[in-house]
């Protein structure tokens, strides 16, 4: 019985998300950066908005979010990317590409420089989205489910992450330059 409570107490632990800590500093770089926002960086500011509207929408191989209201990942993230740069005032320049084609017309990134709009991609081509990154570092993703049909989220604290994704990786990416234009 104590081994599974220090076990449980461990998990818990693990759980708890690392709250930010903000300074006077980082509230000033927060407040600069989107006073001199520019097409990019709204771009990338819009990323979370767009995002969080597809999650619980139902999984179809083949699905068009705008159309049938159902979607795989390739689909998701074609709409994500071509919905946050026109609210940005930008063109995604690309149509809709099978995952091995877009992860093609993206360059890799370090993981300690992930931003909104990268992608985690498993060495299966398997991807998810980084569509918010915390103060604190935690990274939230957004991917079409097969398993469980439909649009699911989860974030870096997450045990997946740590036991799944992790294990798998192929690398995280990011859009080409071309691929946003005014």
């Amino acid at each position: 019985m104590k081994r599974i409570s220090v076990h449980i107490i461990i998990i818990l632990l693990w759980m708890v998300p690392a709250w930010p800590s903000y300074t006077a500093k980082s509230f000033k770089e927060e407040a600069s950066a989107s006073s001199d926002a520019g097409p990019e960086s709204l771009f990338l500011s819009q990323i979370p908005t767009v995002a969080e509207q597809f999650i619980g929408m139902p999984f179809k191989m083949g699905g068009r979010p705008s159309s049938t209201g159902t979607t795989d990942n390739s689909s998701l993230f074609y709409a994500i990317y071509t919905t946050a740069a026109q609210n940005a005032g930008l063109t995604y320049t690309r149509a809709y590409l099978p995952m091995k084609y877009l992860v093609k017309n993206m360059v890799p990134v370090n993981p300690e420089a992930v931003r909104n709009g990268d992608l985690i991609v498993l060495n299966n081509n398997l991807a998810a989205m980084v569509y918010r990154v915390g103060m604190s570092g935690r990274m939230h993703f957004i991917y079409a489910s097969q398993k469980r049909q439909q649009v699911i989220s989860f974030h870096s604290g997450n045990l997946v992450y740590q036991a799944y994704w992790l294990e798998h990786l192929k690398g995280f990416f990011r859009l080409k330059k071309d691929m946003l234009q005014p």
